[in-house]
């Protein structure tokens, strides 16, 4: 069982950073690939980032955010810069076994954090 839990959203304006965190719970956390998604209201949860053996970014996202994560420390964070309006949304951290290819499919995620929202004013 892991258990995640996202920190780090807020109100930023255009252009601004934020970093999210996302601390889990458990002795395996290595063992499985970390991802972020974001939902907006009235839309589907979409993958923003996947960090299994490479790192995987949205093309919406590409040279704006960094994913990385301290094993040692069980967390994965998600660095946000130069963000836009539609960057706001609720961000959710989530774990999936599945390690050697990025996935987008909600369904194949084990574990979900509670979500962090992101609002960018402009």
């Amino acid at each position: 069982q892991v258990q995640l839990v996202e920190s780090g959203g807020g109100l930023v304006q255009a252009g601004g950073s934020l970093r999210l965190s996302c601390a889990a719970s458990g002795r395996t956390f290595s063992s499985y690939a970390m991802a972020w998604f974001r939902q907006a209201p009235g839309k589907e949860r979409d993958l923003v980032s996947w960090s299994g053996l490479y790192p995987v970014y949205a093309d919406s996202v590409k040279g704006r955010f960094t994913i990385s994560r301290d094993n040692a420390k069980n967390t994965v964070y998600l660095q946000l810069n130069s963000l836009k309006p539609e960057d706001t949304a609720v961000y959710y951290c989530a774990a999936t076994h599945i390690r050697e290819r990025p996935t987008t499919r909600v369904g194949e995620y084990d574990y979900w954090g509670q979500g962090t929202q992101v609002t960018v004013s402009s």
